[in-house]
């Protein structure tokens, strides 16, 4: 299989094919409410008023499997991003994207660039402390998401060619998805 071989349940009910996106370079993120990190809004969305005429899109997949840190329901979620942070691209339905009920098209994502560690630095030791207690009580695998706002980067060609932890430099990942367009 390959990217554009899955979909995506979006708020409304409908099913949203990945195929819609061949031919763009693609960002998948697991985003959340009610995180630390929930201020990489600001840097997505900047991204994609800049980029999208050029090729860029970014898929949004709320995710509350991280100590909760998104609760409320997909139009409470999209009221938040909106008023908050003036989002633009498509949010798909609140999802799992580690363990049984797992959306497939993360389980993909995962297979292809898997979890190389948080960096260096103060933010990554510290989470590398956190998520590793979390993992052990979810039973999750090494490879599985961390955390909220791990980033995957989709050539145009369908190729997942990067993956950023949330303590990643934002700036690293505007460079990587410029370099694709």
């Amino acid at each position: 299989m390959s990217f554009y071989d899955y979909t995506l349940p979006a708020p409304s009910g409908e099913t949203v094919s990945t195929e819609n996106y061949r031919g763009k370079v693609t960002l998948v993120v697991n985003t959340a409410t009610g995180c630390g990190f929930t201020p990489h809004y600001e840097p997505l969305e900047k991204m994609y008023e800049d980029l999208h005429d050029k090729g860029l899109e970014i898929i949004d997949v709320p995710c509350n499997q991280f100590m909760g840190q998104t609760p409320g329901s997909d139009e409470d979620i999209h009221a938040f991003c909106t008023l908050h942070y003036n989002t633009q691209f498509p949010q798909m339905k609140k999802s799992d994207v580690n363990g049984p009920n797992a959306l497939p098209l993360f389980e993909y994502l995962k297979s292809q660039k898997g979890f190389e560690g948080f960096g260096k630095g103060a933010t990554a030791l510290m989470m590398k402390a956190h998520t590793a207690a979390h993992d052990k009580k979810n039973g999750w695998a090494k490879d599985d998401i961390k955390w909220n706002f791990t980033k995957f980067v989709v050539d145009r060609e369908g190729n997942v060619v990067a993956r950023f932890e949330p303590t990643a430099d934002m700036d690293d990942v505007r460079k990587c998805v410029e370099s694709l367009l």
